[in-house]
Formats: structure tokens, C-alpha cells, sequence
């Protein structure tokens, strides 16, 4: 009698180890499946907020930068990778500029700000600032209110225009604050390509150094106001703790008003070498700085 109720208790025993085995893999894997699933919620959530963020970047402060491809590498649960193929359009022509490898988590996302920021080279007399990928020169834009920079304010328009059968792209900083209609009366329109509007920077101590601080602006298509609305709006988003005080005081100057009545602080343009003749000695410009150039080939037109 004794051994049949061992016998019975311990098969009772297995009966309920099976039992709570068999609950505890059904609530594991449920468990495994609901990490799972709120795992790729966060990481898609912030994939989505990378992706914005490298877009409103390269909207509002990557003078002539396109990006043709942004995709996602290396992708799991728990994060992963934005790869972001970027060029240059110099007056027609793809130049290939620095690929930019972002990163983002559940709640973190790290953008690759060693490869926004330019690299310095310093040989002898000669100083510039260049993309750490391609190592091509990074043109330079002046503003106003710095008076000193570290190896004066350079004006490359002669160098330039000395190159023969090439197309250049020039950062080109006015002596004073213009509006479209001026720029549009001394820039000649056949001549050049207006690819980039120069609105505002951060303004620093640039006389020991360049400091690699961003200056914002956007492509102007046709000089649409619709453009700039968007702008002003990208601004907002782009500072939207208001931690920036030049783009906070540029939207309170700004905005509402009819953009042909505000004022642009220089312009990135592109053409042919040999056009920059028509601008060398020209008074409305303080500086001027050369950025890519690539030599004319036969089967590639230029825009202009």
C-alpha cells in the first residue's frame, strides 16, 4: 500500500514538474516574442528619427550636398546602422563626396559628426579645409561680424578662373547682406549656378583656427518662396530646443516676411572655370572660396 502511493505521489510529482516546465517555455516564448516585438518598435522608432534628423541636417546645413542613397545596415533588435551616400553637383557634374555610417539604439541615435566636420591641413603659407573622405577642398564661407580668421579672408576667384576646362564650385561671401533681387542683378544668370544660399552661422573666434562650426542656408531651386517657408520651418525643427542663438534670432528677424526682402550673406555657385573671369575684382564680394572642381570631360554636358 505504502509503495502505491510513492508510486502515485511521484507520478503526480512529474506530472506537475511537466506541467509548470511546459508553462514556463509557453510564457518564455511569449515573453521572447513580446522583447522581440517592442525591441523592433524602439529600433524603428529610432531608425525613423535618424533618418529625419540626417535629412533636416543636410537640408539646412550642407552647403551643395545631395544625398542619393540613405539606407539601413547591419539592422537588428537592438539597433544598427545608417549608411548616407552623399555627392556634390558641380555644375552637372557627380562628385563624390564623404559616406557618412550613423548609428542609432533604443533610445540613443549618433550621428557621424567626425566625418560633418571638416579636416584642417596647414602646409607652410597654405591652409584649407577639406572633406576627410575624398580629401577634396571644403569651401569656405566668411561671416559679417567675424572681422579676423585665422589666414585672412581668401578670394580664389583669379586661381580659379586661371583653370582651363574645368567646372568649380566657389563659396562667394558678400561684402553686406544682399536680397535676391540684388544677387540676381550681379550674379550673371547665364553664367553661374546659385546652389546654395548662405543665410546665417555661428559666429566664434576663427583667428587661431577654424573652428569647423556649421552655417545653414538651402538650395533656393528658382528663389521660391515656398522654398523658404520650408526653410524657416526646417530651422525651427533643426534647433528646436533653441539652443542655437543665430538661428533663433534669425527666425525672429525673419520670419513672415516676403523672402524678397531677406537678407543673404553669400552663395554657393557652380559653372565653368573660366567664368569666374566675369566676378574676379568684383566690390560686393568679401570673399571667395574655391571648393570642388573636376575637369571637363567630352561626354558629360555642363549645366552652364
Amino acid at each position: 500500500m505504502d509503495k502505491t502511493i510513492q508510486k502515485a505521489l511521484r507520478k503526480a510529482k512529474w506530472k506537475q514538474l511537466l506541467k509548470i516546465s511546459l508553462i514556463s517555455m509557453i510564457a518564455g516564448f511569449i515573453l521572447l516574442i513580446s522583447f522581440y516585438k517592442v525591441g523592433n518598435h524602439f529600433a524603428a522608432k529610432s531608425t525613423a528619427r535618424l533618418h529625419e534628423t540626417l535629412f533636416l541636417h543636410n537640408a539646412v546645413a550642407e552647403p551643395n550636398v545631395q544625398i542619393n542613397s540613405q539606407v539601413t545596415s547591419n539592422r537588428s533588435m537592438f539597433g544598427g546602422n545608417i549608411i548616407t551616400n552623399r555627392s556634390k553637383n558641380v555644375n552637372g557634374y557627380l562628385v563624390p563626396w564623404s559616406t557618412l555610417t550613423s548609428s542609432y539604439g533604443w533610445i540613443r541615435i549618433g550621428i557621424d559628426h567626425n566625418e560633418l566636420t571638416p579636416g584642417f591641413r596647414l602646409a607652410g603659407k597654405n591652409s584649407y579645409e577639406y572633406d576627410k573622405q575624398t580629401k577634396q577642398k571644403v569651401a569656405t564661407f566668411y561671416h559679417p561680424s567675424i572681422i579676423e580668421y585665422y589666414d585672412g579672408v581668401q578670394n580664389e576667384l583669379a586661381e580659379v578662373a586661371q583653370l582651363e576646362n574645368h567646372v568649380a564650385e566657389v563659396a562667394v561671401s558678400f561684402n553686406g547682406p544682399l536680397t535676391t533681387d540684388e544677387i540676381s542683378e550681379l550674379i550673371p544668370e547665364d553664367s553661374f549656378n546659385i546652389d546654395w544660399l548662405y543665410m546665417t552661422s555661428t559666429v566664434g573666434d576663427e583667428s587661431m583656427g577654424p573652428l569647423g562650426m556649421p552655417v545653414y542656408g538651402f538650395s533656393p531651386g528658382e528663389f521660391n518662396e515656398n522654398m523658404y517657408d520650408d526653410f524657416i520651418e526646417s530651422l525651427r525643427q533643426y534647433d528646436n530646443n533653441n539652443s542655437i542663438e543665430e538661428i533663433q534670432e534669425f527666425i525672429i528677424e525673419n520670419d513672415g516676411k516676403n523672402f524678397r526682402d531677406v537678407k543673404v550673406l553669400g552663395v554657393m555657385l557652380t559653372g565653368r572655370s573660366e567664368s569666374f573671369k566675369k566676378l574676379v575684382d568684383a566690390p560686393f564680394i568679401r570673399g571667395a572660396s574655391v571648393g570642388v572642381t573636376a575637369p571637363i570631360v567630352p561626354y558629360i554636358q555642363p549645366t552652364k
